[in-house]
């Protein structure tokens, strides 16, 4: 009966071993359990460094995005003041130059009105019809300056393609007057700082 108690208890000795033996199973279990954080915290930075690439890329979009409307905003802005300045050019020039078709017919009749006073003697006899018709012919003139019409100075006035268009040439009267005009065929006009008729005239040489 003492026999079989004696060999139900465990040793001193036994105990001992069993002690250890946990031990290094809970020392494994808990360097597995380490390991397998310490993967997984791997893991999950890996899985994170991808992100912030994206976000990256995503800010870097956005950016040359913006940039490309801004600059398109500034061509459209440009484009849309030129436009503004042009249409406002465009309407000034049509106020300013509305009666030239009417201005234009009504030359011819100022020529008459020239080549009329030219024509008319100078005795007594016609000097009450001059005087009525240089009263007309002033009248006339000033109608067309309040218009913007202006004559262009040609005689004895050096040659200019942009304002005279020359019909001939003669040998010059005096030396001073080569490359000059001499005569004038018929008389130019401006409007308003644009030519509305060449004048016609004979350069000396």
């Amino acid at each position: 009966m003492a026999k079989k108690e004696t060999t139900g208890k465990k040793t001193a000795k036994e105990e001992y071993r069993q002690m250890h033996d946990n031990g290094k199973s809970s020392t494994t279990s808990t360097g597995q359990k380490d390991t397998g954080s310490r993967k997984a915290r791997e893991a999950a930075s890996k899985e994170k460094k991808p992100e912030k690439k994206s976000s990256s890329r995503k800010t870097h979009s956005y950016k040359e995005e913006y940039e490309a409307m801004h600059d398109k905003y500034l061509r459209l802005s440009a484009e849309f003041d030129n436009y503004r300045k042009r249409t406002l050019k465009e309407k000034a020039d049509l106020t300013k130059f509305a009666g030239e078709g009417l201005l234009t017919s009504l030359l011819p009749v100022i020529d008459d009105f020239d080549r009329a006073i030219q024509l008319m003697p100078e005795d007594d006899s016609c000097r009450a019809m001059k005087e009525g018709t240089l009263l007309i012919y002033n009248k006339f003139k000033e109608y067309l300056r309040q218009n913007g019409v202006e004559e262009i100075e040609a005689l004895h006035k050096d040659f200019d393609t942009d304002v005279h268009e020359a019909v001939t040439k003669i040998p010059a009267p005096e030396k001073k007057l080569k490359g000059k005009v001499v005569d004038v065929i018929q008389k130019g006009y401006f409007l308003n700082g644009k030519v509305l008729r060449y004048a016609k005239v004979v350069i000396g040489e």
